[in-house]
Protein backbone atom coordinates (compact mmCIF):
# COMPACT_ATOMS: atom_id res chain seq x y z
CA UNK A 1 0.00 0.00 0.00
CA UNK A 2 2.94 2.25 0.60
CA UNK A 3 4.05 1.97 -3.04
CA UNK A 4 0.59 2.94 -4.24
CA UNK A 5 0.59 6.01 -1.95
CA UNK A 6 4.04 7.11 -3.18
CA UNK A 7 2.96 6.72 -6.82
CA UNK A 8 -0.18 8.72 -6.10
CA UNK A 9 1.84 11.52 -4.43
CA UNK A 10 4.34 11.56 -7.32
CA UNK A 11 1.47 11.80 -9.79
CA UNK A 12 -0.07 14.67 -7.81
CA UNK A 13 3.28 16.48 -7.64
CA UNK A 14 3.74 16.07 -11.41
CA UNK A 15 0.27 17.52 -12.04
CA UNK A 16 0.95 20.44 -9.72
CA UNK A 17 4.31 21.15 -11.37
CA UNK A 18 2.62 21.09 -14.77
CA UNK A 19 -0.06 23.48 -13.54
CA UNK A 20 2.53 25.87 -12.06
CA UNK A 21 4.53 25.86 -15.31
CA UNK A 22 1.37 26.59 -17.33
CA UNK A 23 0.29 29.40 -15.03
CA UNK A 24 3.80 30.87 -15.07
CA UNK A 25 3.86 30.97 -18.85
CA UNK A 26 0.38 32.52 -18.93
CA UNK A 27 1.51 35.15 -16.43
CA UNK A 28 4.55 36.00 -18.52
CA UNK A 29 2.40 36.32 -21.66
CA UNK A 30 -0.13 38.49 -19.81
CA UNK A 31 2.61 40.79 -18.53
CA UNK A 32 3.99 41.17 -22.05
CA UNK A 33 0.53 41.99 -23.43
CA UNK A 34 0.07 44.57 -20.68
CA UNK A 35 3.43 46.18 -21.52
CA UNK A 36 2.45 46.38 -25.20
CA UNK A 37 -0.95 47.89 -24.38
CA UNK A 38 0.59 50.42 -21.99
CA UNK A 39 3.13 51.41 -24.63
CA UNK A 40 0.34 51.90 -27.19
CA UNK A 41 -1.67 53.90 -24.66
CA UNK A 42 1.31 56.15 -23.90
CA UNK A 43 1.87 56.90 -27.59
CA UNK A 44 -1.82 57.37 -28.45
CA UNK A 45 -2.77 59.64 -25.55
CA UNK A 46 -2.13 63.27 -26.46
CA UNK A 47 -1.16 65.51 -23.61
CA UNK A 48 -3.09 68.67 -22.91
CA UNK A 49 0.14 70.55 -22.36
CA UNK A 50 1.77 71.77 -25.57
CA UNK A 51 5.36 70.87 -26.24
CA UNK A 52 7.81 73.52 -25.09
CA UNK A 53 10.38 75.14 -27.22
CA UNK A 54 13.74 75.83 -25.70
CA UNK A 55 14.12 79.32 -24.31
CA UNK A 56 10.42 80.04 -23.90
CA UNK A 57 9.07 80.66 -20.42
CA UNK A 58 5.42 80.17 -19.64
CA UNK A 59 3.86 83.21 -17.98
CA UNK A 60 2.27 80.99 -15.34
CA UNK A 61 5.71 79.76 -14.27
CA UNK A 62 7.09 83.21 -13.54
CA UNK A 63 7.38 83.92 -9.85
CA UNK A 64 4.92 86.37 -8.38
CA UNK A 65 6.75 88.82 -6.15
CA UNK A 66 5.53 89.03 -2.58
CA UNK A 67 4.26 92.34 -1.29
CA UNK A 68 6.27 94.07 1.38
CA UNK A 69 4.56 94.33 4.79
CA UNK A 70 4.23 98.12 4.48
CA UNK A 71 2.54 97.68 1.08
CA UNK A 72 0.03 95.28 2.64
CA UNK A 73 -0.70 97.71 5.46
CA UNK A 74 -1.14 100.59 2.99
CA UNK A 75 -3.49 98.55 0.79
CA UNK A 76 -5.53 97.54 3.85
CA UNK A 77 -5.79 101.13 5.00
CA UNK A 78 -6.88 102.22 1.52
CA UNK A 79 -9.51 99.49 1.39
CA UNK A 80 -10.84 100.45 4.82
CA UNK A 81 -11.02 104.11 3.78
CA UNK A 82 -12.96 103.24 0.60
CA UNK A 83 -15.67 101.26 2.44
CA UNK A 84 -18.60 103.26 3.77
CA UNK A 85 -19.32 102.96 7.48
CA UNK A 86 -22.24 100.57 8.06
CA UNK A 87 -22.74 101.28 11.70
CA UNK A 88 -22.76 98.06 13.70
CA UNK A 89 -20.14 95.80 12.16
CA UNK A 90 -21.03 92.85 14.41
CA UNK A 91 -24.51 92.56 12.91
CA UNK A 92 -24.98 89.36 10.87
CA UNK A 93 -25.82 90.09 7.24
CA UNK A 94 -27.63 86.78 6.86
CA UNK A 95 -25.12 85.33 4.41
CA UNK A 96 -22.14 83.13 5.04
CA UNK A 97 -19.13 84.79 3.47
CA UNK A 98 -15.98 82.81 2.89
CA UNK A 99 -12.80 84.82 2.93
CA UNK A 100 -9.89 83.36 1.02
CA UNK A 101 -6.52 84.82 1.80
Amino acid sequence: MSKNRVEQLESTVAELESTVEGLTSELIEAKERIRVLEAELDTDTPTRVPERRSGEVDASEEETPEAAPDEVAEATADADADEPATGDETEDSGTDDIIVA
